[in-house]
């Protein structure tokens, strides 16, 4: 099966035509084809087109060509093959063409492939999957509040009732609730999850509001939003 990332902007793309010889000369050879789109001036829209290609299934085997688009395109697919743990069944590649004819607007750039260059991953670090779990959660209730942050008591009961963080300590024998069951959730909160999107990975930040803490997502934690959780 072949994937095509066209842009989502049909109007706007010139590429159509070719696409949609793509389209009939692998259909002629029995092949499935997929149309996938994506914004191609925009980075984060890539690489999350191409991640939602490659987690639909992890144990097949996916060779992706980063000749056949803008430098945008290669990079984007790249990224995507970066951030998995796993990336044994990646194989980015690079299609070295036999002919470079004179561009000129409306023709084909490139004609043939001489040689096919295999490209190596390297994993770009990325938060653990439970801080995933939280920045996933963060990004929803967040897009919920149309505020742009949340208070650090709601987040607090989030993750506790998902289970993302767990509030230890002795119980008390009449609630079987943790004592100082408050200030041990927060104190959990800092430690696990907002301590290290904050210092580590500066995703996120705090803003003290009164006796309130908000949370919110720095330009960097925006960013990942786009592709990462």
């Amino acid at each position: 099966m072949v994937c095509l990332i066209l842009h989502n902007k049909p109007n706007e793309d010139k590429s159509i035509s070719y696409a949609q010889k793509i389209q009939d000369n692998l259909k002629k050879k029995r092949i499935k084809v997929e149309t996938h789109y994506a914004n191609r001036f925009d980075l984060f829209d890539i690489v999350n087109t191409v991640k939602g290609i490659l987690i639909r299934d992890r144990k097949s085997e996916y060779f992706l060509n980063v000749a056949s688009g803008s430098k945008i395109h290669a990079i984007g697919c790249m990224m995507a093959c970066m951030i998995f743990d796993k990336r044994d069944n990646l194989h980015p590649f690079y299609a070295i063409p036999e002919e470079y004819p004179r561009f000129k607007s409306g023709e084909q750039q490139t004609y043939g492939v001489s040689d096919i260059r295999p490209l190596s991953t390297y994993r770009i670090n990325t938060p653990n999957e439970n801080l995933l779990k939280a920045l996933t959660e963060l990004k929803t209730m967040i897009n919920a509040s149309r505020g742009g942050f949340i208070y650090k008591g709601e987040f607090a009961d989030r993750l506790e009732e998902k289970e993302i963080i767990t509030v230890g300590g002795e119980t008390d024998p009449k609630s079987r609730i943790p004592k100082n069951h408050s200030k041990s959730k927060y104190t959990t909160l800092d430690r696990v999850v907002l301590g290290p999107l904050k210092d580590t990975w500066g995703f996120i930040d705090t803003e003290k509001l009164g006796r309130k803490h908000k949370i919110f997502f720095t330009d960097d934690g925006i960013a990942a939003s786009k592709f990462l959780f």
